[in-house]
């Protein structure tokens, strides 16, 4: 049974793909005339800890041996008050200053609050690093799953054993996974895959520390120092601080999610006031997190040692406990399956939205067939054809990209280098400065703009490391060729 419903609404940003009819006296609207949110503080906080615990937490132990215990511990905390804060200065702009108006996105919060210009420019970083996230995640994911094939080798073959595994059809299968996951509309109907990643993401941190908890306990911890790694054979003073600006920049942009904050924050009911909630699931998410990233980063320092691996996970080897170390590449997957459509929403709905408003009139654009799958009506799915061909469109470039591009992770940083003081800093300082008529050299003022300059310096000096990092890559480019 196949019907049609019109939508000629104008659309939000994340509520694009709806397809749904106000009818005349329906109470089941918001306060703009859109469905009803039900978004709590518990579903932005499964949101929040989705989107900020990344796999990049299985490399915290390796950005602390780099700094060392009083450094790596500092800038730990320090960028979890910095995203807190300023998560928070954030959260108070959500609704526009002057009619009270929700807005549906980042930009529409910068364009609200700063101007026109700032908002092109918030659009160009927000969607470049989104975009640059998603690939990432597709690369990323495909080398967990290649581990626990490479690892079920080791363990059925030996450890001499010729166990050389492709990334490629991983990449093909997570792509197709995503086909289908990202047919769901919005946001809003994103709780449950958002619960279990997040589930997912306390599933693999926890593997890694207690492994390496485990191996501090046993003895065979490592040697480390207040300083980190040691300067002498094999490691110059310039790789040193090559080594200590990715992590600055590892650490940073660990903790950001501000490019979809408002996003998450227009999930949540108008009651009571979003900004309250938000703030509260601000706490509950950098909390969670910190705590994490302290466990993975300082115990993983302390098995690990100075030389501790980039990937916590991989550095009890691909032998025993094997099945311990599946598990986890498993968490891993499921949880970046999740935060690949976290990420990818505000995407969708942007392009949604602005096709919605060019061809109001386009049934491609503003239909839905509603396709009954069995006689209950609660199991039924909607097809829109936009989504269906722009968002398929979207998934198949962003997993050719990842096979094409098998140092896109160096790619990333540097996109994440250049997001990161912008989006989590930047934007959310100026626009609490423009909303509360903070005046110039006041010692307020001067607090906020100190913080400005010092994750600016984070900032280019995490560029100049990802840089780096990138010239060493492109040295062994080979594409279509990713094997571990």
């Amino acid at each position: 049974m196949v019907r049609f419903v019109d939508q000629n609404d104008e659309l939000g940003s994340v509520e694009s793909g709806l397809g749904i009819q106000k009818a005349a006296g329906n109470t089941e609207v918001d306060d703009d005339g859109k469905p009803n949110r039900t978004g709590t503080i518990w579903t932005a906080s499964a949101h929040i800890i989705t989107a900020v615990i990344g796999s990049g937490v299985l490399s915290l132990a390796w950005g602390v041996a780099q700094l060392g215990w009083i450094a790596g511990v500092i800038t730990l905390l320090m960028f979890s008050g910095i995203t807190l804060y300023t998560s928070s200065l954030l959260a108070d702009c959500y609704r526009s200053p002057d009619t009270g108006k929700r807005n549906y996105s980042y930009k529409e919060v910068v364009k609200n609050n700063l101007g026109y210009r700032m908002y092109i420019a918030c659009a160009l970083v927000q969607y470049a690093n989104l975009c640059g996230t998603i690939v990432g995640y597709t690369i990323t994911a495909s080398i967990s799953m290649a581990a626990i094939e490479k690892s079920d080798c080791f363990h059925e073959r030996g450890h001499e054993a010729e166990c050389s595994v492709s990334h490629n059809p991983y990449m093909i299968g997570l792509g197709i996974l995503e086909l289908f996951l990202s047919q769901i509309p919005n946001f809003h109907n994103l709780s449950i895959l958002s619960i279990i990643a997040a589930v997912m993401s306390f599933g693999y941190a926890s593997i890694g520390v207690g492994l390496a908890l485990a191996k501090v306990i046993s003895g065979d911890g490592k040697r480390t120092t207040l300083a980190g790694v040691e300067i002498g054979i094999g490691l110059s003073a310039a790789d040193k601080t090559w080594r200590m600006f990715r992590a600055f920049g590892c650490i940073a942009f660990a903790y950001t999610y501000s490019q979809i904050l408002v996003e998450i924050q227009d999930t949540l009911k108008s009651s009571p006031p979003e900004n309250q909630v938000m703030k509260r699931a601000n706490i509950v998410g950098i909390s969670t997190t910190t705590i994490f990233y302290m466990m993975c980063g300082c115990v993983g320092y302390a098995a690990f040692g100075n030389d501790a691996p980039g990937n916590l996970l991989t550095g009890f080897g691909f032998y025993e406990p094997y099945w311990l170390v599946d598990a986890g590449n498993i968490a891993i997957v499921v949880h970046l399956i999740g935060a690949y459509q976290v990420f990818a929403q505000p995407v969708f709905g942007a392009v949604e939205q602005w096709a919605a408003k060019k061809w109001p009139k386009s049934k491609v654009v503003t239909e839905e067939y509603k396709i009954r799958i069995c006689r209950s009506k609660r199991w039924m799915i909607r097809i829109n054809f936009l989504r269906l061909i722009w968002r398929s469109l979207f998934v198949c470039v962003a997993t050719l990209l990842a096979m094409v591009l098998p140092f896109f992770n160096d790619v990333l940083a540097f996109l994440g280098a250049m997001g990161y003081w912008p989006l989590t800093v930047y934007f959310p300082i100026q626009m609490y400065i423009s909303k509360n008529k903070i005046g110039w050299w006041t010692g307020r003022w001067l607090g906020l703009q100190f913080i400005n300059m010092l994750c600016l310096l984070v900032a280019i000096a995490a560029i100049c490391g990802s840089i780096q990092g990138l010239g060493k890559s492109v040295k062994t480019y080979q594409p279509f060729q990713v094997k571990d």
